[in-house]
């Protein structure tokens, strides 16, 4: 059974043009899961919006449980570790993670930043030997052609590749970074700009990325990768 992962991490409730001070990465990521069922009507969803509940931040004992053998585990380690578990469990079940990922002052949101956080876990979803030769780290999802659709949303414009404020755009370089880490290196996704101008040029580019997500909804597992920015 195909299945989707559905992640949004927008502080913002609701959909823009339908909701007042809607979300437009809700919108858009909505608009991905319902065009992917339609074209995998037995497929499953899975949602998880950590924007309304966002995980644990990592702390002191969280690193103290990671790096402890799972054979010497305490009971409070596991307890540490249970949220990180069921998310990486809805990971490794996705065939297709489409996350609604906003810019917050040139960055992801905090909350999708803790997700992150609690993903890369060592043992887990990467390796790690310092006694290895050459590269001591190495990501463990490879070769599962898993696919991540990244939806952003920007405030102000000219944050894409060669644009004007390209240079201050860590939200897609600072995602893909993770998820490659662990093995996920097929990256497709679009971003909405002028957000705070409120005005033709937000439209045009609202219709824009819901004409890129119709089409990347539409692609099969394993399609070339394609970055729009």
């Amino acid at each position: 059974m195909p299945t989707l992962l559905h992640l949004d991490s927008s502080a913002r409730s609701g959909f823009s043009g339908e909701d007042l001070h809607g979300s437009h990465t809700r919108r858009l990521s909505a608009r991905f899961a319902k065009q992917w069922l339609n074209q995998h009507p037995h497929g499953r969803v899975i949602y998880r919006d950590l924007g309304a509940a966002p995980p644990a931040f990592i702390t002191g004992q969280w690193i103290h449980a990671a790096f402890t053998p799972v054979e010497a585990r305490e009971a409070w380690m596991r307890d540490v570790l249970a949220e990180s578990d069921l998310l990486i469990s809805e990971l490794l079940a996705a065939d297709v993670i489409v996350a609604g990922v906003p810019m917050y002052n040139f960055g992801p949101p905090a909350q999708f930043k803790a997700y992150i956080d609690n993903i890369v876990r060592v043992g887990v979803t990467f390796g790690f030997d310092r006694t290895r030769k050459g590269q001591p780290y190495w990501p463990m999802l490879t070769g599962q052609a898993k696919r991540l659709v990244l939806l952003s949303a920007r405030g102000d414009f000219g944050y894409d590749s060669g644009g004007r404020l390209a240079a201050s755009n860590h939200v897609e370089a600072a995602v893909k970074t993770a998820f490659a880490y662990i093995g996920i290196t097929h990256t497709e996704g679009v971003a909405v700009e002028y957000d705070e101008f409120a005005d033709d040029r937000l439209a045009q580019s609202l219709r824009r990325a819901e004409d890129v997500v119709d089409g990347l909804a539409r692609q099969k597992a394993g399609a070339e990768a394609l970055f729009l920015g």
